[in-house]
């Protein structure tokens, strides 16, 4: 099993966190210090947004010829990119790692365009302001524990990455996507089936399952669960309870919305309803 940056930083004697914020569906920030190591991820599972919160110019990227880090420095580690680092002074750092599925979901959700068009560009002790503000919000939510101050800050960062320039083959037509998504937003707390997604696009089931995960980086059914589970973190907000917000989102039973909540975001809705009511 490949392991993440995380696998390898947990392993690590000169490596420990002292914070760590789980967003669910494999999200999480953490905070970490180290100082004297040399930390080598091979092919990491996943994608990693590093930012340097106090010292780094003790560390150095060895196998693109020993760049040196700063304070305020933003890293971009892309799934499968191997680097090689050493570390010879203390330093503070916070890292997000997040899936790629994940990430091209909240990509085509944010930006309502084909997921295949995300673009996770590999960076060394970079100035990016546009990445660099959204994960200082990040490290600040992690050591309050402040979930949904995490949450909006994710979705700035998500918001700011850039896209390829690619000629897309396949896949749904952003009309398509779009009436798809309406049919789904306008009938969230109903039944939804895939013959009736494949209708709104002018598919066959078959197709339209095949065509929509090539755009959307995810199945229908994961989409759809993801729509209504946004649903229910916007109404968990407010005051209703648990078992009219499961109704109105689409879950046939209060235990229902638990279990699918718990699976995609890592708490149950009461534990998400307390932990973003400040």
């Amino acid at each position: 099993m490949k392991q993440t940056v995380t696998d390898v930083l947990e392993a690590s004697s000169g490596a420990h966190a002292t914070a760590r914020l789980d967003l669910g569906a494999g999200q999480t920030v953490i905070l970490w210090e180290n100082r004297g190591d040399r930390i080598f991820y091979d092919h990491p599972d996943g994608h990693t947004f590093s930012f340097y919160l106090k010292g780094g110019t003790g560390t150095r990227r060895l196998d693109i010829g020993g760049a040196i880090g700063h304070p305020g420095a933003v890293c971009v580690m892309p799934a499968n990119q191997s680097s090689d680092w050493e570390i010879t002074s203390s330093f503070q750092f916070v890292h997000f790692h997040v899936p790629d599925a994940t990430l091209r979901a909240s990509y085509a959700h944010i930006h309502d365009r084909d997921a295949r068009l995300l673009e996770v560009r590999e960076s060394t002790f970079a100035d990016q302001p546009e990445i660099a503000a959204p994960m200082f919000q990040m490290a600040v939510a992690a050591q309050q524990g402040d979930r949904l101050a995490a949450e909006v800050a994710l979705s700035t960062l998500v918001a700011h990455l850039p896209e390829e320039k690619l000629i897309l083959k396949g896949g749904l037509s952003p009309q398509q996507l779009r009436r798809t998504d309406e049919w789904i937003s306008a009938n969230i707390s109903g039944s939804i089936l895939l013959a009736d997604l494949a209708n709104t696009a002018g598919l066959s089931e078959f197709h339209f399952q095949r065509m929509f995960t090539l755009s959307r980086g995810v199945s229908p059914h994961k989409w759809v669960i993801n729509k209504r589970i946004e649903c229910a973190k916007d109404q968990l907000k407010g005051s209703q309870t648990i078992a009219h917000i499961a109704s109105a989102c689409g879950f046939s039973c209060q235990s229902h919305l638990t279990r699918a909540f718990k699976a995609e975001v890592g708490t149950t809705p009461a534990q998400y309803r307390a932990q973003v009511s400040g």
